[in-house]
């Protein structure tokens, strides 16, 4: 809004007061909120009442079939106290997003590293390396991935061409000592999407600081950790925190690489969104599931607010262009 604008608002508030402001406001907004509103229609109807309703029944004893019954805090105190199959989900889950995405991260982070040396083809090899980003959530990838670490699979047939030998035939999938972490480098070979953004911020890191530290005699490792690594802090916080909220919500690799919504063998892949899943639409305890969701929901903004807290000490918002 431009200062004349807000004069003529202030000079309608002496006269007409609140009121006359907002009339003022509604006639200068009026088209727009217009066009806004099918996406205020879908707010209420797919956000707000949804998650109104989800907290609501996270209180109740639900099935679908009958009205809901109010039972207070019992479906949280019950999954915190008796119920070991949601404390495994939870064990289960944060091996997955504590490792895998630091992993997923590593990675995504060293071959932005490579692609930005200029080499030949890097618009081939970042197409590429972002493919797997557009599938590695879907059902195909996760019926691959089985396939990949069977007991017959590429995998096995690999390690026997290097010399690795096994006293019998080894399934990696059904392994409960080694099943989860199949899913964890499914989770890091999906690394195009933080990759490309790793990318895009180091082509924003001037060259000018590099041929300012290489004439002041600073090696490589130097320049890495006093130009580049600290200018890349905001572009490493972003994609740890959206691949953090994408990790806990992953459900299509456990449920298809787990065999259904079993969990995998003695629930070694029972991820906390199958879990879920298996309750509300199974078991339909639609009460309890609910109650399971926002648990999850007060987790990761749990997560996300100490990462944010922490920011203050390791990410650096200085203008690299200044």
């Amino acid at each position: 809004m431009t200062s004349k604008a807000r004069a003529r608002l202030a000079k309608r508030a002496e006269a007409g007061g609140y009121r006359g402001v907002l009339a003022a406001f509604w006639r200068r907004n009026r088209y727009a909120y217009f066009f806004l509103l099918p996406w205020f229609v879908g707010l209420l109807l797919l956000t707000i009442i949804p998650m109104a309703s989800s907290l609501y029944l996270s209180f109740t004893n639900y099935d679908l079939f009958r009205s809901p019954q109010w039972v207070g805090v019992s479906n949280y105190a019950h999954m915190l106290t008796h119920n070991t199959r949601y404390v495994k989900s939870l064990e289960v889950t944060f091996k997955y997003v504590f490792i895998g995405v630091p992993l997923q991260l590593f990675v995504a982070f060293v071959l932005a590293l490579v692609l930005n040396k200029g080499i030949p083809g890097l618009p081939l090899f970042r197409a590429a390396f972002y493919v797997p980003s557009l599938m590695g959530g879907s059902v195909a990838v996760a019926l691959m991935w089985r396939r990949l670490f069977g007991m017959d699979g590429v995998i096995n047939q690999i390690l026997t061409l290097v010399g690795v030998q096994f006293e019998r035939p080894v399934s990696w999938v059904t392994n409960p000592d080694t099943a989860i972490y199949t899913l964890i480098l499914l989770l890091a070979w999906a690394f195009g999407s933080p990759m490309i953004i790793f990318l895009a911020g180091l082509k924003e890191i001037p060259s000018e600081m590099y041929e300012a530290a290489s004439i002041d005699g600073a090696g490589s490792w130097s320049i890495f950790w006093r130009i580049t690594f600290p200018l890349l802090t905001p572009i490493l916080f972003f994609n740890l925190i959206m691949q953090l909220i994408s990790a806990f919500q992953a459900f299509v690799p456990a449920f298809i690489v787990g065999g259904g919504r079993t969990g995998g063998p003695l629930d070694s892949m029972l991820f906390y969104t199958l879990y879920l899943y298996f309750v509300g639409f199974v078991e339909f305890r639609m009460g309890y599931a609910s109650a399971m969701a926002w648990v999850l929901l007060l987790i990761v903004a749990t997560i996300t607010a100490v990462l944010f807290r922490s920011s203050r000490v390791w990410v650096h918002y200085t203008n690299a262009k200044s």
